[in-house]
């Protein structure tokens, strides 16, 4: 999984970005994207080490993109930042930090502090910018039907759907309200659309408001969450037993990576499953909705190829039952055929011929 960070200059973006990831952006250097590939956290990794004492454990990963802020106040900014849009449609969804916070040592942008207009600003220029492929590709579409061509059936199918893209791009909503069948999206999935992609606002707020400030409330937003980011940063510098007892003294409950990786996989609806051996213990991310023998195919695709059956137990149902024996005396162990929807948490061993 794949998220770009994205803000205006000065909205803390690099910093919340140093804060999930450890590594530290320097604020001199050329602008460009950096990204950093994170261990999502998983308690119940834990658990399953101490049944088996594995060779290895293997955390599921999130790849965080730090892409440039640029001022969108003149051309020449708003060139910069189409320049980039390439590299940010790769990600599977957005993170907008927008500034909230006082700082003297941070120009403000536009000679404001406005969380609410920023976040606006950063929302049109996406629909701007899908709203550009959209013209050019229903421009493309109507020259081409005025010539004899045997791909006119499919031409008039995607004209159809482009232009309910452009109708709604116009009327200020993103794609997420108009793209919504397997059909759909695998029909405009080579546009990679900006506003097709879920999005999560970050409120980034000063140090005094860290456990109190409210999300930033914004229509077709996935998830919204508030922190502040220089003091995450220093968070994720102190050892873990120091870390806990500063939060707890700042009345923090969970660290700024964490919050932002549970918004992240909740938007863009992501869940994990487990797999457990003497060999290895491993979290393995899903699309919620995924079917066995996709999960399968996540691990390798022979599996999926020659899939038999998944034996299957739900995680708490193992840690009620302490192992594995305990839980299949109680009935809880369960074959599943292809078509199972796959749980957050279930516990898959699948079955499949060479």
């Amino acid at each position: 999984m794949k998220v770009a960070l994205i803000g205006l200059p000065q909205s803390g973006k690099s910093t919340l970005f140093s804060a999930a990831t450890g590594i530290p952006i320097d604020p001199y250097a050329a602008p460009q994207i950096h990204m950093a590939v994170v261990h999502v956290p998983d308690p119940r990794l834990a658990f399953l080490t101490q049944l088996y004492n594995p060779k290895k454990v293997t955390e599921a990963t999130i790849e965080f993109l730090d892409v440039p802020g640029h001022s969108l106040e003149d051309s020449k900014g708003r060139d910069e930042w189409r320049r980039i849009l390439p590299g940010v449609r790769q990600a599977d969804g957005l993170v907008v930090v927008v500034r909230d916070f006082e700082n003297p040592a941070a120009a403000m942008y536009r000679n404001r502090i406005d969380a609410k207009a920023d976040f606006d600003e950063l929302r049109a220029e996406l629909l701007f910018a899908d709203l550009e492929s959209v013209v050019t590709r229903i421009e493309k579409i109507e020259k081409s039907l005025k010539k004899p061509s045997a791909t006119h059936d499919a031409e008039k199918k995607e004209l159809a759907l482009l232009i309910k893209c452009r109708e709604a791009l116009e009327a200020d909503r993103p794609l997420s309200t108009v793209v919504h069948s397997a059909e759909d999206r695998h029909q405009v999935s080579s546009f990679a659309f900006l506003t097709e992609k879920p999005l999560v606002c970050v409120r980034n707020v000063n140090d005094d408001h860290a456990a109190t400030a409210q999300p930033l409330q914004a229509e077709h937003v996935a998830a919204s969450i508030a922190l502040c980011a220089s003091i995450e940063v220093e968070i994720a510098s102190l050892e873990p037993a120091d870390r806990d007892t500063f939060m707890k003294e700042l009345g923090l409950t969970a660290s700024a990576r964490d919050r932002l990786i549970q918004s992240c996989y909740a938007a863009i609806g992501l869940i994990s499953f487990l797999t457990m051996g003497p060999d290895e213990v491993r979290a393995w991310t899903i699309h919620k909705g995924n079917t066995a023998t996709e999960a399968a195919g996540k691990i390798h695709t022979d599996l999926a190829r020659g899939f038999v059956r998944a034996e299957t137990v739900a995680y708490d149902d193992l840690v009620a039952h302490a192992d594995m024996k305990g839980a299949r005396a109680a009935g809880k162990v369960r074959k599943e055929g292809k078509a199972y929807v796959v749980v957050d948490g279930d516990i898959l061993n699948i079955l499949a011929n060479a």
